[in-house]
């Protein structure tokens, strides 16, 4: 069961965060969560202390968190690594700041996959296609896809673990036409919903620069704010970037506000990291894992 999700106190038209969520967020380094830290984030979140005891007896019922001692002078100690979907793809994340590094440039190349899977398989077919959507691959006609990027030996993986590789036809080219579109700007944007994408981008760069402000010019940031500009932060960085195929920036308009976008949260991660906690509790575990994904590109 899904635990209700709250609305941000301070994150404007940002994306929820389910409590859960929060409580995967706040897992330390050394597996454990504070609840008295829990509590205080998730009020400045918009959270109830009700949300939070419903949810935290969930996952101890649920196996995913033992609990030690009650209320806000407990540990939670988690069973797994459950950081959940905070957690940034570290290939996806490093792709999109090597193309912004212009690293990565496009070969002129486009990926196409086209797949017939029956309807006996129909849990294979579903899976499949959310893996190339997954991949940023969009759809020309039904069962057949387009992507910019060779994702080719991802996509085969996938087919081969479902057990439809022999439905999977793959091809490559550099002639791609639909109706009369063959320029590759005006293909990318009318396949991807290049505006919705970039929308998203904008509210992530507004959000990270207006922290990254008061992280730098204000007053030294407090343990539990600090918590929540990382929360927050996290969740804003994923809803830009899932949703995100990393079109390469010769198929984008220019400048695309996905490139800000990621050198503020950076930046801000950068920052958030140079203002250790207070006390000598370890870290939560959100802070390595975005170290690592967001590492400098090479």
């Amino acid at each position: 069961m899904n635990s209700t999700p709250a609305p941000a106190g301070n994150a404007d038209d940002g994306p929820e965060i389910p409590t859960r969520l929060l409580v995967h967020a706040l897992v330390r380094e050394d597996g454990t969560v504070d609840t008295g830290e829990l509590y205080t984030v998730a009020g400045l979140l918009g959270m109830s202390d009700q949300q939070i005891r419903l949810c935290v007896r969930r996952l101890v019922a649920e196996g995913r968190f033992t609990q030690e001692g009650r209320g806000r002078k407990a540990t939670l100690h988690a069973v797994a690594d459950g950081t959940g979907s905070l957690a940034p793809d570290a290939a996806h994340v490093r792709h999109a700041y090597r193309q912004d590094a212009g690293l990565a440039p496009w070969d002129g190349t486009w990926h196409l996959f086209a797949f017939a899977v029956p309807e006996s398989r129909r849990t294979a077919r579903d899976t499949l296609r959310e893996h190339l959507r997954h991949l940023g691959a969009a759809s020309v006609h039904s069962g057949l896809y387009v992507t910019a990027n060779p994702v080719t030996e991802l996509v085969e993986a996938r087919a081969r673990n479902l057990g439809v590789l022999p439905t999977l036809t793959r091809l490559t080219t550099t002639d791609l036409r639909i109706g009369d579109t063959t320029d590759p700007r005006a293909l990318a944007a009318a396949l991807w919903p290049l505006a919705e994408i970039a929308q998203r981008h904008e509210a992530l760069a507004a959000f990270a620069e207006a922290r990254l402000t008061r992280l730098t010019e204000g007053p030294r940031t407090q343990d539990a704010e600090r918590l929540t500009t990382a929360v927050e932060l996290a969740a804003r960085f994923t809803a830009a970037m899932e949703p995100d195929p990393l079109l390469p920036p010769q198929l984008l308009p220019q400048p695309w506000p996905g490139t800000r976008a990621r050198r503020l949260a950076a930046d801000c991660w950068e920052r958030l990291r140079e203002a250790p906690p207070a006390g000598r509790a370890p870290a939560p575990r959100l802070f390595a894992l975005y170290a690592d994904a967001l590492r400098p590109a090479q």
